[in-house]
């Protein structure tokens, strides 16, 4: 029995890693996306929105997966709820790399090039904060000793990142040939990334809490 219910418990590791690869995934298109966008390749954006919906989707069924094997087979009851939230919280993130780009398609929001730098590096510092987020995710179901080597980077990659945020916003409104609809409408898009960042410190935050629950 106990056998058993150690190989279930592997078994939802497995789907968490494979879920958090989606989210990766989700980063790498969004990433891949903007670049597109700011080229003016707009073919190249559409088919990085197409394929970020399919990885929405499978990052959906395999959260559903994990929620149901998670009662179903009365798996970790004492850190069941930690578990969802933390889920719930990582398919946040891929939910706004998707319609991050699925906005510019729409809105098509005019980046001039002097901007372009601070735009690329503002989603990178993101994107690595939420790559730091799936690292210590996968160490809290795997090697929780090494949770500590991960979960102080999401903080740091959300700091700098805030700083870019700040300077980019201040080069939008700096710029005299751009109507004020202009600048608000680049300082939703880049605050829109900003907000990567701060949601996944909100997840580090938490897994801090679960983690020393855990320990305890």
């Amino acid at each position: 029995m106990i056998g058993l219910i150690i190989k279930k418990e592997l078994d939802i590791g497995k789907q968490i890693h494979d879920f958090t690869e989606q989210v990766r995934e989700g980063a790498i298109l969004c990433k891949g996306g903007v670049d597109a966008y700011l080229k003016g390749n707009l073919e190249a954006l559409r088919a990085s929105i197409i394929c970020i919906r399919d990885t929405e989707k499978r990052g959906d069924m395999l959260r559903r997966s994990i929620e149901e094997d998670l009662y179903r087979n009365t798996l970790i009851p004492e850190s069941r709820s930690d578990v969802m939230e933390l889920l719930g919280g990582m398919d946040l993130l891929l939910n706004q790399f998707k319609d991050l780009i699925s906005q510019l398609e729409i809105e098509c929001p005019e980046v001039s090039e002097k901007l372009h730098p601070d735009f690329r590096k503002l989603l990178e510092y993101s994107i690595e904060a939420v790559e730091a987020d799936i690292r210590s995710c996968r160490a809290f179901f795997g090697n929780i000793h090494a949770f500590a080597d991960h979960i102080h980077k999401v903080t740091f990659w959300k700091r700098e990142s805030h700083v870019v945020s700040n300077r980019l916003q201040q080069a939008i409104f700096s710029q005299g040939d751009l109507s004020l609809s202009q600048k608000m409408h680049l300082r939703f898009f880049a605050k829109q990334i900003d907000r990567i960042a701060e949601d996944a410190e909100a997840i580090a935050d938490r897994l801090n809490i679960y983690v020393s629950k855990r320990i305890l």
